[in-house]
């Protein structure tokens, strides 16, 4: 497998520690990897850069809400391939470039609170739902792959199970968005990890019908316990 998943520690300090500089070679196999095996496109985005023994997005932005994780270009989408041979020579150009995976093409993608996702993920298994592939965030989100068309239907069908997506803060990402894909490092916070890993038996993406209901109903508790701890 050509991607490596660091250890997150405890704490913040810890967490800084644990996670190593990326190496051009790991973020170059990454993009190939995506392309050549899994047929999803994929598109360079910015990197970091270390400013005056601070390490700091290539965007130059000292305030960049997500250092060393976003397009470097206004025409990413049109930048984006599912070439292996032109991602290995967009990474050998900018070799610490992250790795960014557009959605709304192969894939797209539901982002919820990761102590949501944990609980969903685990009453999918119980119930013996198929599920695809899903990564974990440093700012502690967790981004479930599912087939396209999901950002588009997932409001509606969250509102026929009596919530709304933005009150129970489930956020759909199709086109025109992205995700960042592993190992790519969101400034010091830490890397984007595979909670669950692209393999053989997941390569056939789950309906957002199919996953909707305990995604949503994960949602929604999560989102009860925090306007409990915060009332």
């Amino acid at each position: 497998m050509l991607f490596v998943e660091e250890t997150i520690g405890v704490t913040e300090a810890t967490q800084v520690a644990h996670v190593p500089r990326q190496r051009g070679e790991q973020l170059l196999g990454a993009a190939a990897w995506y392309a050549e095996v899994r047929h999803w496109d994929v598109f360079p985005g910015t990197w970091l850069e270390t400013v005056d023994g601070a390490e700091r997005c290539s965007c130059g932005d000292a305030g960049c809400a997500s250092p060393g994780a976003h397009p470097s270009r206004p025409d990413w989408a049109g930048q984006a391939t599912g070439s292996a041979a032109a991602a290995r020579r967009m990474w050998s150009q900018h070799p610490r470039s992250s790795v960014l995976l557009p959605t709304g093409r192969s894939f797209d993608a539901l982002d919820v609170p990761e102590s949501a996702g944990f609980l969903a993920l685990a009453r999918t298994e119980r119930m013996g739902l198929p599920l695809g592939p899903v990564t974990r965030t440093p700012d502690r989100r967790m981004v479930i792959f599912v087939l396209p068309g999901a950002a588009a239907t997932a409001p509606g069908l969250v509102g026929r199970l009596g919530w709304d997506v933005g009150s129970i803060d489930l956020v759909g990402l199709g086109e025109g968005h992205y995700v960042a894909g592993p190992p790519t490092r969101v400034g010091g916070r830490g890397a984007v990890q595979w909670a669950r890993r692209p393999t053989p038996t997941n390569r056939w993406l789950p309906d957002v019908e199919e996953l909707i209901s305990p995604l949503a109903y994960a949602c929604a508790r999560e989102a009860a316990d925090t306007r409990t701890r915060l009332s």
